[in-house]
């Protein structure tokens, strides 16, 4: 993702996640995404930037069946094509969290992890937490290092 998120990053996302449906909504893109044999849905939509209180950033949220997810300060994506997923972050010095798509329509949050987690030796971690390092450890490419500055 460049400075602001664009039509391309949102056509690259629908295209991984398998979206039935992208439409661009005024300030926002809406994805949906439909799993006819696991009956599931899953529409996201995507703020590149919007009022998030006295600040302005990327939003993402996630409505399915029984949920309503939010990704604030969203400041990178990373998707992968072999994995039929999307994982959103947002970074502060040391937490992360994350929001990953995938194809089926279902979604994981994970929120305030510690940044050393994702670079842990996760054979030394309980799977319990193993699983939120690997699954954010896919999106060190998009992180900033401790300097503030992109990797």
């Amino acid at each position: 993702m460049g400075a602001q998120f664009t039509k391309n990053d949102a056509e690259k996302i629908a295209a991984v996640i398998g979206a039935q449906q992208m439409i661009f909504e005024t300030d926002h893109y809406r994805f949906k995404v439909d799993n006819t044999e696991e009956k599931r849905t899953l529409v996201m939509e995507v703020y590149p930037e919007t009022s998030l209180g006295k600040t302005r950033g990327m939003l993402v949220v996630i409505y399915t069946g029984n949920s309503h997810l939010q990704l604030h300060n969203c400041t990178g994506y990373v998707v992968s094509e072999e994995l039929g997923e999307v994982t959103f972050v947002s970074e502060s010095e040391e937490k992360l969290s994350g929001l990953v798509v995938e194809r089926g329509a279902s979604c994981s949050q994970y929120a305030a992890i510690n940044r050393e987690l994702i670079s842990s030796d996760f054979t030394q971690l309980g799977v319990e937490v193993m699983l939120s390092g690997v699954a954010l450890s896919l999106a060190e490419e998009v992180l900033s290092n401790k300097e503030g500055e992109k990797e």
